[in-house]
């Protein structure tokens, strides 16, 4: 196959890699605006409008409706609100991440295209995604396990925002402080650049399972890069698609835009300073 030949197929393969993230993502973000509508809609009755601004004492604790469930801390979780939390931090966590790993995973698409061509042949940019994918679902498992327990001890509002601004404070004051830590930085690095994270793991893998593992492995940096990010859906509100979109967007700056430590260490302080100010003013 010739230069121009490969090239071509290459220019495909991207193409193709690139249209299928950008349907998942789509797909995403299509649910999480469902839900977040869904929030807005009337409840037991009640007018319509967003949800932090219900009426407590209106609601109808015993027929709930979706828009509802999604906020189960006015009653005791049962199984069916974990499965429902779960999926949605499942999904919105795929709507947030595939953008910013949409690099690492072109990069794999158009080697392997070469190496089939060479008839050395890799595994599939599939195995990969989903070992990634797989990291943030185990996450979603913890920020749904956190929701319950901040909802349990009543410090939620039925927005999914700290009930408190200085709750609020803290949580930013934690993430900002975490965005100029050590391992933020190992972490951040490890995302911004694949071909380095490609040449410190061993290169790619020519079986299912060793692709799998090393997206995995590439996703472990990703949630030590972001964990603190997501934390700060609990401060805007879970299901406040411009919070969302604002987090998604800080994330996908960090990782491509050649500015190195820049962007988390200004964002950092500013957290701090934001988090300082709203848990004063509380006191």
């Amino acid at each position: 196959m010739g230069d121009t030949a490969l090239e071509a197929v290459l220019r495909r393969d991207r193409a193709v890699v690139t249209a299928a993230l950008a349907v998942i993502a789509v797909f995403a973000w299509a649910y999480v605006l469902w839900l977040a509508a869904d929030m807005g809609s009337p409840v037991s009755g009640g007018e319509a409008g967003d949800v932090a601004g219900m009426d407590m004492a209106s609601m109808n604790m015993g027929g709930m409706d979706m828009g509802a469930a999604v906020v189960p801390g006015f009653r005791a979780w049962a199984s069916a609100d974990f499965v429902f939390t779960f999926t949605m931090w499942a999904v919105m966590m795929v709507g947030m991440m595939t953008p910013s790993v949409a690099p690492m995973l072109l990069l794999y698409a158009g080697v392997g295209r070469k190496a089939l061509a060479d008839s050395r042949p890799i595994a599939s940019t599939a195995w990969f995604f989903t070992g990634y994918l797989v990291v943030w679902v185990v996450f979603s498992i913890v920020a749904t396990g956190a929701q319950w327990l901040l909802t349990r001890f009543a410090l939620l509002d039925p927005a999914m925002a700290a009930h408190s601004a200085v709750l609020g404070g803290v949580i930013l004051i934690a993430a900002g402080l975490y965005q100029w830590t050590p391992i933020k930085g190992v972490c951040l690095r490890q995302c911004q650049a694949p071909i380095a994270f490609l040449a410190s793991h061993g290169g790619f893998r020519t079986t299912a399972l060793g692709a799998f593992r090393l997206g995995m492995d590439h996703g472990a940096y990703c949630l030590g890069c972001c964990w603190a990010l997501m934390a700060l859906l609990f401060v805007g509100g879970v299901m406040n698609v411009l919070w969302i979109a604002g987090i998604a967007i800080l994330v996908l700056l960090e990782k491509v835009v050649p500015a190195g430590q820049l962007i988390p260490r200004i964002s950092g302080a500013l957290m701090v300073a934001v988090g300082l100010r709203l848990g004063l003013s509380a006191l």
